[in-house]
């Protein structure tokens, strides 16, 4: 199973551990399951704040924001402007750039 696989399925359990509230909801479902895939192979070395993409998608990162946006950005419950400042709030630590640059370039194709 796939890392973001496993991530959206204790979505629910991470966010209640979490004391979100259900404030974070990602997509789930086969088509969110192939976008994250699909940015883990194509971004997955690239860094958001200190952590790589990889990392972030994976269940053991305890880290739901990124998924979550990311998964809404692939569903296009959130455009690609919105998706950059929304990344870029939560992880101001380091160049995000690049690796924002790549998980939007996986939305063509």
């Amino acid at each position: 199973m796939s890392p973001a696989r496993q991530v959206l399925i204790n979505l629910p359990l991470l966010t209640a551990l979490a004391g979100c509230g259900g404030g974070l909801i990602a997509p789930e479902g086969p088509a969110s399951n192939a976008f994250l895939n699909k940015v883990n192979a194509a971004c997955g070395k690239l860094s958001i704040g200190t952590q790589t993409i990889d990392y972030l998608l994976d269940v053991d990162s305890n880290d739901v924001t990124f998924l979550d946006e990311t998964a809404k950005l692939g569903a296009g419950e959130m455009d690609p402007a919105a998706y950059r400042e929304a990344i870029n709030g939560f992880y101001p630590a380091g160049n995000n750039a690049a690796a924002i640059d790549c998980v939007i370039a996986q939305l063509s194709g």
